[in-house]
């Protein structure tokens, strides 16, 4: 007689990344625990406009970012941002090392604790804005120009 370890199946090893569906709370329902939580921030001022626009740099109005009472406020820091696509880019060394250096410098001399890919997030989002802004004269198009097989 052989022992078999019984192994999940394929709902309990992958979950579904999309949002729960909608529901309808009647407004005299008791709040919940997740009905309690505060919707988190959007940082960065994302808007869905279009490639060129995809990233606002500018910070969000005064108004959307006042902190939520004590009482409401989540467990863990800020809250993350969902992300839905994924690219991989391959850097030198030296690439790396320099956004590693950047990455620190933003902690040490800034007070801005973030992680490689939101500063890369953000360096694309300032590209695509100064591209939209002054197209063949952007920081990008001089770049790619001065060396284009990089």
């Amino acid at each position: 007689m052989t022992r078999r370890t019984p192994l999940p199946g394929a709902d309990e090893l992958f979950r579904s990344t999309a949002p729960p569906p909608l529901r309808h709370v009647p407004a005299d329902a008791p709040p919940t625990r997740r009905d309690a939580r505060p919707a988190p921030a959007r940082p960065g001022g994302h808007r869905e406009t279009g490639p060129a626009t995809l990233f606002d740099p500018a910070p969000a109005p005064a108004a959307e970012q006042a902190p939520a009472p004590a009482a409401e406020a989540p467990a863990r820091g800020t809250p993350r941002q969902k992300h839905t696509s994924k690219i991989t880019v391959y850097v030198s060394d030296e690439e790396l090392l320099a956004l590693e250096q950047a990455r620190l410098a933003l902690r040490a001399v800034h007070g801005l604790a973030v992680d490689r890919g939101r500063v890369v997030r953000e360096a694309v989002a300032v590209l695509l804005a100064d591209l939209d802004e002054h197209g063949g004269d952007s920081v990008l198009v001089r770049r790619l120009r001065r060396d284009p097989g990089r």
